[in-house]
């Protein structure tokens, strides 16, 4: 399949969120909902934003199983297309998430187990007992969840083409940390451009700030599909 485009939503402001996601419609293949919008306002937010097309829930859910499973079914019920829980988690929670995903009949969510976050840096996971580095933690991480049932994987572009040698052609690969040319870092530290990222192996690329805080967001939405188009397959 080609590779997708999700735009992720990251302010707290619902009514300019809501305008985005209204005016880059049929530019984006999905809008991500994460923490700080969804902490503002709850599932309005969800309800909101998919008058406008499919969601990427991204709560990072890292609990008990019973807690996971549960709140997988709450996000099922109020009909998200995907969302996130941390592989960290063990084995249990993520088949506990995949079980309240499949709570909605003929259309389950799409649970996607976060390998590490694309802010930490290998000098970042040894200071918190981790010393292997990012990448072989991805890949440990990787293997684990989608053993425990995750039919998708959050991993920074730098590991996509070793989590999908590992995992197979499968297993749905979200990369966050894209930058397209020119674009800041901002508080990521393992980062691609589009195009580099889909050749690794990736299905769908997230991008924030480059699309979001641009003066034309579906300009910038356009050049960043145009970077990728090529060599998506």
């Amino acid at each position: 399949m080609s590779a997708g485009l999700i735009v992720a939503l990251d302010g707290d402001d619902l009514p300019r969120m809501e305008g985005l996601a209204r005016e880059l419609a049929g530019s984006v293949d999905a809008f991500k909902v994460g923490l700080t919008l969804f902490g503002g306002h709850g599932t309005e937010a969800l309800m909101e934003i998919g008058q406008h097309g499919k969601v990427f829930c991204d709560l990072k859910f890292h609990d008990i199983p019973t807690q996971v499973e549960g709140a997988a079914g709450a996000l099922a019920r109020r009909g998200v297309w995907m969302m996130t829980v941390h592989a960290s988690g063990g084995s249990a929670m993520v088949a506990a998430a995949v079980r309240g995903a499949a709570l909605r009949a003929g259309d389950p969510v799409l649970v996607a187990a976060v390998t590490v976050l694309t802010s930490l840096d290998g000098a970042e996971l040894a200071a918190l007992g981790q010393p292997a580095g990012p990448a072989a933690q991805v890949e440990r991480l990787a293997r684990h969840a989608v053993a425990a049932g995750a039919p998708a994987l959050v991993c920074s572009p730098q590991e996509v083409a070793a989590v999908r040698a590992g995992v197979g052609p499968g297993v749905v690969l979200v990369c966050p940390g894209i930058r397209p040319a020119g674009a800041a870092l901002g508080d990521q530290a393992r980062v691609s451009a589009p195009a580099d990222a889909v050749a690794a192996g990736a299905d769908y690329l997230v991008v924030g700030r480059p699309i979001t805080g641009a003066v034309d967001p579906v300009a910038a939405a356009e050049r960043i599909r145009a970077e990728f188009s090529l060599v998506s397959s």
